[in-house]
């Protein structure tokens, strides 16, 4: 049974005569609790009551643990995720940069909706990374709420209102709207060359992120799609985005010491939809298969010596051949698409399949998105649907090449 105490207030190292109350009360494992800190008996005893009603109906949040820190529970939170490196990597520089410098020493019951509104109102970032580190506050309060630190997570469901002018609206980046036409991604393949220019039409006719082109391995590439179709069977050679390896990444972990180490290496896809088997047109499993008879390495888009590209490396290469170089006769690059990156590149293949009409269920499988709703249950890639996408595609690839005046991508 809850009770309350006196607490006398001591002055000079003596107790005075003023005091304040303190509420004890029964914890769950039998022991005493207790708050201090009441101006009454009464509200000491009921607070301690209230207590003991929370743990007869198995709600009660201790305490002690409301009062961590926010800075302190986000670390317990990171250590018991099991994100992919870059996840983790990305979550770490919003909390280091951003979050922890102004929530770190913040108890977890003292964060409230307004004063995380008002924070975010002074951030300079982007509109987009103030969000994403408002998000991020909401999934470790939520995980305090999973582990009884809190009864409520203050951030659940609410949405960022009066953020400053300049990002209030959301305006596409220069970046968001790029995009490569046929005829612009087969010259980046030329200039290039057969080695590496490969990787640009892939990424660009099958809409692979970079992290699966840079992981697509012999085993995986040139299979084959069969599917039963009218009285016979519908075929198509395919490229396998593996589940469990199909990633190879590149990015920062942190050691104990809060060093940063940087990993390259192999990893899990980012979610269930992106492990897929992506339909090749003609055109580029003719190239495809002509890379794997020469080819003595067995990742298909290895740099030449086999060895895996740096992403710094391989973006500073992109940067070069799309904005072009300055220089004098052979040396010198014209621009063909300043600004354009291999990410921009699956953009422009997800533009391609809304320009020849590929239907929204197999763009969505191909890419390696989910589709949403019902329709993403009930409805199936069907054959003919497979072959409209592999005709127009090749279409895209031979009206480039005439275009551009050309027999093939490299002369012989």
């Amino acid at each position: 049974m809850a009770y309350a105490e006196k607490v006398y207030k001591v002055k000079d190292g003596k107790k005075t005569t003023k005091y304040t109350w303190r509420a004890r009360y029964k914890r769950p494992d039998g022991t005493w609790g207790s708050e201090p800190g009441f101006p009454t008996k009464g509200t000491a005893e009921k607070w301690g009551e209230e207590q003991e009603a929370a743990i007869r109906a198995g709600r009660w949040v201790d305490p002690v643990l409301s009062r961590k820190t926010f800075g302190e529970f986000t670390e317990e939170w990171m250590a018991a995720q099991r994100p992919r490196g870059q996840t983790v990597m990305n979550r770490r520089e919003r909390l280091t940069q951003t979050i922890l410098p102004h929530w770190r020493h913040v108890p977890l019951i003292s964060i409230t909706w307004f004063e995380v509104e008002a924070w975010a109102r002074t951030l300079t970032c982007a509109h987009v990374t103030t969000k994403i580190c408002v998000r991020l506050m909401s999934q470790i309060l939520k995980g305090a709420v999973d582990a009884r630190y809190l009864a409520v997570n203050p951030l659940q469901g609410r949405r960022l209102s009066g953020l400053p002018a300049e990002t209030a609206k959301k305006r596409k980046t220069e970046h968001e709207e790029m995009w490569a036409r046929p005829e612009e991604v087969l010259q980046m393949a030329r200039r290039m060359g057969p080695v590496d220019g490969l990787l640009v039409v892939a990424v660009a006719f099958l809409g692979l992120r970079v992290e699966e082109a840079l992981g697509l391995r012999r085993h995986n590439t040139l299979l084959e799609r069969r599917q039963r179709h009218d009285d016979g069977v519908f075929t198509c050679p395919t490229v396998r985005i593996d589940g469990d390896t199909g990633a190879l990444v590149e990015y920062y972990k942190y050691g104990e010491d809060g060093r940063r180490i940087k990993f390259r290496g192999l990893e899990p896809l980012k979610n269930e939809q992106s492990a897929r088997a992506i339909d090749v047109p003609p055109f580029l499993a003719g190239l495809l298969d002509a890379r794997l008879k020469d080819w003595p390495h067995d990742f298909v888009f290895a740099r030449a010596d086999g060895s895996w590209w740096p992403r710094g490396t391989l973006q500073e290469l992109i940067r070069k051949v799309a904005d072009g170089r300055p220089g004098e006769g052979a040396r010198a690059w014209s621009p063909i698409k300043p600004g354009l990156s291999l990410r921009d590149l699956r953009h422009s293949h997800d533009t391609y399949q809304a320009q020849i009409g590929v239907k929204p269920v197999l763009a969505f499988e191909q890419a390696g998105h989910k589709y949403p709703g019902i329709k993403g249950t009930y409805q199936h890639a069907t054959p003919l649907m497979r072959q409209e996408r592999l005709d127009g595609l090749q279409e895209l690839f031979e009206r480039a090449l005439r275009s551009l005046g050309w027999r093939e991508i490299w002369e012989s």
